[in-house]
C-alpha cells in the first residue's frame, strides 16, 4: 500500500512535468508520445481492417480463412515481431527511422485482428430480412453498405476499434525496448534505477489512459447505437419464448379440465 501511494505521489510531483526536464520526463511528453503512436498505428490498421471486414460480411466470402488469420495474428508475439522487424529494416534504413517503422507495423498487426472482426461481425449482426427490404426497394449493393448495414451495426463496429485500441496502448510500451518514447519510456528508466515508484507510477499512467479511452468509446458507442434496434430484437426472442412456450400450455388445460 505504501508503494502505491509513493507511486501516485510521483505521478503529482511537479517537478515531474516540468518541461524540458530530462528524459524519460516530463511525463506530458512520454504521454503525447504513447497517444501518437496509438493514433497512428490504429488508423493504419482501421484503413486495412475496415474495407476488408465490410467486405467479408456484405458478401459472406473468405470468412471462415478471416476467421483462422485473425485468430494466428492473434498468437504472434508483439514483441518478437519487433525485435525481427527492427532488425530486417535496419539493413535499409536509418536506425530511428527502422526502429519507428517497425514499432508502428507490429502495432498494427497486434490491432488488426479486433477491428476485423468487430466490422465483419457488425454486418453480420443486421437482420437479413432488413437487407432484403432495401435490396427489394432498389437500392443498390453500395447503398446498402453504407445506408443499412454499417449504420445498424456501428456499436459493433466501435467495440472492434475499441477493444484494438485497448490492446496497443497496452503494448505501446514495447516502443522503448528499440529507444522511443512513450510512457513505457518512464517504466524501462525505473527498472534501469530500481526505482519502484517510477515504475508503478508509469504501469498506473498506462493504466489510467487505457480507462479513460476506454470511458470515451463506451459513451461513443451508446450515442451510435440505433434507437429501437435492442428493444426489437428484445421483443422478438420474447416473442419466440412464448411461442416456443405456448402450444404445451394450450393443450394441457383441456386435459385438466376433462379429469375434473
Amino acid at each position: 500500500m505504501n508503494l502505491f501511494v509513493s507511486a501516485i505521489q510521483w505521478i503529482l510531483d511537479p517537478a515531474n512535468w516540468v518541461p524540458g526536464s530530462q528524459s524519460p520526463l516530463p511525463i506530458q511528453d512520454r504521454l503525447a508520445e504513447h497517444l501518437l503512436y496509438t493514433f497512428v498505428s490504429v488508423l493504419i490498421a482501421a484503413a486495412i481492417a475496415l474495407p476488408l471486414g465490410f467486405y467479408i460480411g456484405h458478401t459472406g466470402k473468405g470468412r471462415q480463412f478471416v476467421i483462422s488469420f485473425t485468430g494466428a495474428m492473434r498468437a504472434l508475439p508483439t514483441l518478437g515481431v519487433l525485435f525481427f522487424l527492427t532488425m530486417v529494416l535496419g539493413y535499409s534504413m536509418v536506425g530511428t527511422t527502422a526502429n519507428f517503422v517497425g514499432t508502428m507495423i507490429a502495432l498494427v498487426l497486434l490491432a488488426i485482428p479486433s477491428i476485423l472482426a468487430g466490422a465483419y461481425a457488425g454486418l453480420e449482426s443486421v437482420d437479413r430480412q432488413t437487407i432484403d427490404s432495401a435490396r427489394a426497394s432498389g437500392m443498390t449493393e453500395m447503398q446498402i453498405l453504407t445506408k443499412v448495414e454499417i449504420p445498424l451495426s456501428l456499436p459493433l463496429i466501435i467495440g472492434g476499434l475499441r477493444a484494438g485500441v485497448l490492446q496497443v496502448i497496452a503494448t505501446v510500451v514495447i516502443a522503448s525496448y528499440v529507444g522511443l518514447g512513450g510512457l513505457g519510456r518512464i517504466i524501462a528508466s525505473g527498472i534501469g534505477l530500481n526505482d519502484y515508484d517510477r515504475i508503478l507510477g508509469g504501469a498506473i499512467l498506462i493504466t489510467v489512459l487505457a480507462l479513460l479511452i476506454d470511458g470515451v468509446f463506451a459513451v461513443i458507442q451508446r450515442l451510435t447505437a440505433t434507437p429501437g434496434v435492442g428493444s426489437a430484437r428484445q421483443t422478438e426472442q420474447q416473442s419466440l419464448r412464448r411461442r416456443a412456450h405456448g402450444p404445451s400450455t394450450t393443450v394441457g388445460t383441456p386435459i385438466q379440465e376433462g379429469k375434473s
